[in-house]
């Protein structure tokens, strides 16, 4: 479900490879980000790409990944357009930093430089 995809100097990339967060994933999402990200120091963005649907219960377990995180910023990228529907309804996208892409979370300061899209 998640992938580590890169480490360098504190910053961890995850890629979610599952195309769906809701009610039948949320928890098996949850253990896995807790489990990739036990050893975070910085940074971590994750890159949801190819996710194409995400409900209520998926929702709440992106704010469980970002609690679990203790303080640190949990970066979002690549959104799909539903997705992305779903973090503007919820106003989640004030929570959450995002980035169009993973270069470009990558290329920016932080959470500073996110929400542009």
């Amino acid at each position: 479900m998640l992938q580590i995809t890169q480490t360098t100097d504190g910053l961890l990339v995850l890629t979610l490879t599952a195309n769906r967060i809701d009610a039948a994933s949320a928890i098996h999402f949850k253990d896995s980000f807790r489990e990739a990200t036990a050893d975070a120091s910085g940074r971590v963005i994750m890159d949801l790409s190819a996710v194409t649907f995400m409900d209520s219960s998926g929702l709440g377990a992106m704010v469980a990944a970002l609690k679990s995180l203790q303080g640190k910023s949990l970066e979002l990228c690549g959104l799909t357009a539903a997705v992305d529907k779903v973090f503007r309804l919820t106003r989640m996208n004030k929570v959450f930093p995002i980035h169009p892409t993973v270069e470009q979370a990558l290329a920016s300061d932080g959470p500073e430089g996110a929400n542009a899209a």
